[in-house]
């Protein structure tokens, strides 16, 4: 199974495997990772989601659709790298992905 390598925003590393098929925001509900809260389950209609994907692995990322780009505006320090990981699905590639979850609790 894939791992994904999430950093909490107070600097705490999180290394845990996340089944193939479950978006990146699920693996870190299903290990509790701090910060990603998740109010609307994943649907890409809260950005409370919203993470910094490793700049190594921002390539590697399929391209975003307008729903999570209109939604990351709503999002708390918007950057290149941001994305809403429950719209991105785990596969195999990504193994290793590197994960900076942002403020989402503001």
């Amino acid at each position: 199974m894939p791992k994904v390598i999430y950093i909490t925003p107070k600097g705490e590393r999180h290394e845990v495997e996340v089944e193939i098929g479950y978006s990146v925001m699920e693996g870190a509900i299903n290990n509790n990772i701090e910060g990603i809260v998740a109010e609307c389950g994943g649907a890409c209609a809260c950005a409370t989601c919203h993470s910094y994907i490793d700049e190594a692995w921002t390539e590697k990322m399929p391209a975003m659709d307008d729903m999570e780009d209109s939604m990351l505006e709503a999002a708390y320090d918007r950057r290149a790298n941001s994305r809403l990981t429950c719209q991105l699905e785990m596969n195999d590639n990504w193994d290793g992905l590197i994960v900076h979850v942002g403020e989402n609790d503001y």
